[in-house]
């Protein structure tokens, strides 16, 4: 596995003078807004970021694949969020996030552990158990979900953005544990961020560092995208091959099976999301003296500890998931500018459930990756900032020191801040 060329503690700054010094030829992965979700010919204006494709796919196929609408005789529901992946992860372009959100509740027993809840439907005589998600809608009234009262810890969960994941994943476990190495040191012990080992779907006897979802309960994009299709739409596959209720259910698990390329639909989900460019920049505001300011005052605030600027992405062939995914030409050897680092954090808005890791994962939340913050309107996990002012005074534990220096800025550097971000 190879070493990551220089300390991540010192990305930010190698970054910003512009100094060159390592082992293969980084370049800019390239970055966009180009998978415009249109109801004609869906992906047939896309370009991808010069992904290969599996023989007889195109990027095209696999956005029209992301934006298809399921029903019961697809293998919607029985309870379901949405109809489709572009039904929540579209704003602009397939792929964005947007301000759709989902309900996770739970309680804690007598010892202080969380536990998911048991959802009772078709009136008494069917039970959903063993995940913390309910979801809005069904197929039929039978299957309706209800929170009970007896969960008392609820919360709501914001749609991630996918565009640019697959390189994302694409990252080595072994540059997110030296980003988190290093951060008690750059915050005097403040802030330490947590990776967790999770199971590989596709690779069942592997476990790698969690990237996706808000709890870092996902590994690998495919593996991500066969969680949400069970748990979002209700379609189950090979990774995840069992409904949670058969009420009302008319079709046989599993749904989704290979077509006439070989593929299902994760496999083009998962090569749409591994295809997209990463968002970009407003680069008109990002150009302003006052977003250039602020971008001094996000490092020397110590925003960049947790929102970090920079990554690299592993050599093209590094075989990755468990043996089961080799980074491709595409995105192999790429610079990425995520602002995340992908670590779990306490920051004081932890939302009590608890999904992977160890117990100590109840509290808190991944970073989340600020890239394509202009096109967001609503902000943190639950989508309850209106402003990004509003976004980051909510910003405790972990994170108070930094909001201390944010606070102690004078009202125009906060502003200059701001700018930044909203470039971003």
């Amino acid at each position: 596995m190879r070493k990551s060329f220089i300390a991540l503690s010192c990305v930010a700054v190698v970054a910003s003078l512009g100094i060159v010094a390592h082992e293969h030829p980084f370049t800019e992965a390239p970055a966009g807004f180009d998978s415009p979700t249109l109801a004609v010919n869906p992906g047939s204006q896309s370009v991808s970021n010069g992904i290969q494709e599996p023989p007889g796919d195109t990027f095209a196929l696999d956005q029209a694949k992301f934006e298809q609408n399921h029903d019961p005789s697809t293998g919607l529901g029985p309870v379901f969020n949405a109809t489709s992946c572009a039904t929540c992860h579209a704003n602009g372009v397939t792929g964005a996030a947007s301000q759709m959100s989902e309900i996770r509740v739970g309680h804690k027993d007598a010892n202080g552990n969380f536990v998911n809840p048991t959802i009772l439907i078709n009136d008494g005589a069917s039970m959903i158990t063993g995940r913390s998600i309910v979801d809005d809608r069904s197929i039929c009234e039978q299957a309706q979900e209800h929170v009970p009262d007896t969960e008392n810890i609820r919360t709501f969960r914001a749609v991630l953005n996918t565009l640019g994941d697959g390189f994302v994943e694409a990252v080595e476990d072994s540059e997110l544990t030296e980003v988190a190495t290093h951060q008690p040191e750059r915050s005097n012990g403040e802030i330490h961020g947590e990776a967790i080992q999770v199971p590989v779907l596709e690779a069942p006897t592997h476990t790698q560092i969690g990237r996706f979802g808000w709890k870092d309960q996902q590994p690998t994009v495919l593996s991500f995208v066969a969680d949400a299709y069970v748990n979002e739409m209700g379609v189950t596959s090979r990774l995840r091959p069992k409904d949670v209720t058969s009420v009302c259910k008319v079709t046989t698990d599993p749904e989704d099976t290979p077509d006439s390329l070989g593929l299902a639909d994760i496999d083009h989900f998962a090569q749409f999301i591994r295809g997209t460019k990463a968002p970009p920049r407003d680069t008109q505001l990002a150009a302003t003296p006052d977003a250039q300011a602020g971008a001094g005052l996000f490092r020397s605030t110590g925003c960049n500890i947790c929102h970090v600027e920079t990554f690299h992405t592993a050599a093209p062939g590094t075989v990755l998931n468990g043996g089961t995914y080799t980074v491709s030409a595409a995105l192999g050897d790429k610079i990425i500018h995520p602002f995340s680092d992908f670590l779990l954090h306490d920051v004081g808005t932890g939302d009590g459930i608890f999904q992977a890791g160890p117990p100590d994962t109840v509290d808190k939340l991944r970073t989340p990756a600020l890239w394509g913050l202009h096109i967001k309107s609503r902000f943190m996990h639950d989508l309850q900032s209106l402003t990004v002012s509003d976004a980051i005074q909510r910003h405790k534990g972990e994170a108070k020191g930094v909001i201390k220096r944010f606070n102690g800025l004078s009202s125009d550097e906060q502003q200059q801040l701001i700018t930044f971000l909203r470039s971003l």
